[in-house]
Parts: C-alpha cells; structure tokens; sequence
C-alpha cells in the first residue's frame, strides 16, 4: 500500500446558499459514491490510503459560500485525473445549487524536484565559496588595496569620493566610506559619501551643478533618515535603495546595477515610504482596506492603479498570468500567497508595486520598488 502523495487536486467551489464546511463534505463523498465501482469509492480510497486526508475550507459570503476541496493522491495520473472529474461533477449542497471547478493538480514529484535541484545549487555555491583558491583571495586583497586609493577627499569636511566626483554631470551619494569603495570596486567613480545624517554644506552645493544626482542609499530606518535630509537640502533627481535590510557596501555588481535601474523620482520614494511608515502606525487608505476586505476568503484578486481605480478583477489562479498584462497596475490585492514569482513581475515594473496577499511565501528576493503585506495586517488596521 502505498502512502506517498504523488499529485493533489484543488477545486474551487460556490454554493448559492449559505452551508458550511460539513455540508460541503456530506456532498463530495454523497455524490461521488456509486458513480464507478466500489474500487473508485473515494471512503475505500481513503481506507486503503490510495487518497489521503481531504482538505475543505468554506466562507460564507451573504447568501452565498465560496470554498476549496484539497484532495492529496498516491493513483496514476490517469485515475487521479478520474476523480477529479468526479468532484467537479458536484452539483449541489444542501438544498442549493453548486459549481465545482478544477483549479490545478500538482505533481508534487515534480515541486520535489524543483527543491532538490534549488539546494543542490546553494549547497554547490557555499562549496565553492568554501574553496577559492589562495590565489584569488590575493588577487582579491589586491583589488581592494588599489580600489582604496582611488578613495579621494572633497571639500573641507574631506568627504570620501570617487575620482570622478567633480568632472561626472551624474552625482551618486551615498552613506558612508565603504559604500563609495564597493562602487568603486564595480566602475562607479563619481559618488561620494555624507557621512551622517546631518548634509555637509559642500554636498548641498555639489548637487547644483550636476545634470542629475541621485541618492542611493542602504534598505534601513538609517537611510530613511539620511533621505529626509537630503530631500531638505540638496537638489535630489532620482532615489535608489538597497533591498530591505541590506547596505550598499553589502551589494554585487548586479545589485547595485539593478537598484539604479530602478531609482525612482524623489515623489514617489516619499511616497513609499510614507506607505511603509503607515503599515507600522496600523493605518491604511479606506479604499485600499475595502478591497482587502473584499477578497478575503474569496480565492479572487483585484488590480488596482495609483488612484485605487479597478483595473481588473480576477480568480487568484489567473494572477500571474493577467498581472503582466497591466502596467498600470500598482496595488495588487489578493487571496493567496506572495510568491517569488510574482515579486518578480512586480519588479519589472517601473514604479513602486504594492502586494497585499493572505500570507507571504519564500521570498528570497525583494527589489526596493517592491513592497509586501499581508491582508490580514491591513484588514486588522486601525
């Protein structure tokens, strides 16, 4: 007998009356009984451990209830897609009408895989970062020493800079010293560092002579800070972050080559920023918290644009297929789970995106032009 799940079938299902989770249970095991043999019997199955625990969720919405049928299966592809059709056969719960539909059904054999594969990629990198050969780490310590050199000190504060700090029409400021050396390190020569939260007078006037100067600054409460300032004093074109949690002087080549890319104008920083700084006071726009309220419990997901106009409404399952279609799309609510998928779609976007999904999943990557919550934490916002 076996006991490995090998795919897990989800239905969506929506009844025209207000029942609950037992109705829903009474109809998938009364109305698929004695449609095939007793061998298809979905109790028999259960007994036999050919099918395993089933899974429903119901919520009652008016007179109406939405819900969800997780059916877990050891059977060949062929039967499990069988029993299938059979819970989509369900017609009604209780005296009112019903309508299953087939979501998906996942091969878990083949998620298995897809993690296996992940860890054996992370688990090579660590080992390789483990064996790096003597003469790279000299060549390395090398670099760093030459990098340092080209550290220069401009004005009288003698604020760390890079060489091209006067001739560059383009300014880059950022933090502290560490972070104009890693730039340095990856061919950014004109930035130069604050030093603190309070602006040196000689950075101020800098910023007026520059075509375009742009803040690039560490994902902390310290670079929100250092951002006010600048903002206050200086002449400011485009603001970079570094992912949350992250410093600059922390960043690869491709970090900080994709966190320029995504600098974006001094408005809409502000604007993220005061969006992020409100989900921490538990405040939230009322029409934003109306639509979380919305699709709470609901298997749907609603886009919306900068002025929380409708864009289009959508079952979750179709998200990350219609997302991409929206460019316009800055809030996306849903009832599901915030993937590294979607995070992805959302930072090929060129504005600031906001995921609002039941819950968050492994995300490894976050890109400062996206921001996550859940919707249980604006649902419970004041």
């Amino acid at each position: 007998m076996s006991t490995v799940t090998k795919y897990v079938i989800e239905a969506r299902i929506e009844v025209d009356g207000p029942v609950d989770k037992n109705d829903v249970v009474g109809a998938v095991f009364g109305q698929t009984e004695g449609i095939f043999s007793s061998d298809l019997d979905l109790r028999e199955l259960q007994k036999t451990g050919r099918i395993g625990r089933i899974e429903i969720n119901v919520t009652t919405q008016g007179n109406k209830a939405v819900g969800k049928i997780i059916v877990p299966t050891s059977l060949d592809k062929y039967t499990t897609s069988l029993i299938a059709a059979m819970i989509e056969s369900i017609d009604r719960v209780g005296p009112y009408q019903a309508r299953a539909v087939i979501e998906k059904i996942e091969d878990t054999r083949l998620e298995k895989r897809k993690r296996i594969i992940e860890r054996a990629k992370e688990i090579l990198a660590a080992w390789e970062k483990q064996k790096v050969p003597e003469n790279d780490l000299i060549l390395r310590e090398l670099e760093d020493a030459i990098v340092k050199t080209k550290v220069s000190e401009y004005g009288p504060e003698k604020l760390p800079a890079g060489p091209d700090v006067d001739s560059s029409d383009e300014l880059i400021i950022v933090e502290g010293r560490a972070d104009v050396i890693n730039l340095l390190r990856y061919g950014y020569r004109n930035t130069i560092a604050v030093e603190g939260v309070k602006i040196p007078k000689s950075i101020a006037g800098l910023t007026k002579r520059k075509k375009r100067v742009i803040a690039f600054l560490d994902g902390d409460r310290g670079g929100d800070l250092i951002l006010q300032e600048l903002l206050q004093n200086c002449k400011i074109d485009a603001v970079a972050r570094a992912p949350y949690g992250k410093e600059v002087e922390q960043l690869t080549a491709r970090e900080i080559h994709e966190a320029l890319e995504h600098a974006v104008p001094p408005s809409e920083a502000l604007r993220a920023k005061e969006m992020a700084a409100g989900a921490e006071r538990k405040t939230v726009p009322t029409e934003l918290k109306n639509y979380v309220k919305q699709v709470d419990g609901t298997l749907s997901a609603v886009l919306l644009d900068q002025n929380f106009n409708e864009i289009q409404r959508m079952p979750v399952s179709e998200l990350v297929t219609k997302f991409g279609e929206h460019k316009d799309a800055k809030y996306v609510v849903f009832d599901g789970v915030v993937t590294q998928r979607l995070v992805d779609l959302a930072a090929s976007l060129e504005s600031d995106v906001y995921l609002v999904g039941a819950r968050v999943g492994d995300v490894q990557n976050k890109p400062p032009n996206v921001h996550i919550y859940t919707t249980s934490e604006l649902i419970n916002a004041s």
